[in-house]
């Protein structure tokens, strides 16, 4: 394999410009995979804080539907 010829120049040119397009593209899957997870946590977290507030939503709605006698009973009841 003769070095010098403008083939094999070409050749290594072009092997060299395929491998940093492949470890670029590898660096940036890890640094996603990395950002992934923070967002797969932070999604658990708004669902767990949806679901409590959907609760509390509940509660509040009763309290507001609900006749004043009744509501009133349940607060004699508490106390």
């Amino acid at each position: 394999m003769d070095i010098d010829s403008p083939f094999t120049m070409v050749v290594l040119i072009v092997l060299i410009a395929v491998g940093a397009g492949v470890i670029k593209t590898w660096i940036e899957t890890r640094a996603n995979s990395t950002a992934d997870e923070e967002t797969k946590l932070r999604m658990e977290d708004l669902e767990r804080e949806v679901l409590r507030l959907r609760d509390r939503v509940k509660v509040l709605e009763k309290i507001t539907t609900d006749g004043d006698s009744r509501l009133r009973e349940e607060i004699s009841r508490l106390a």
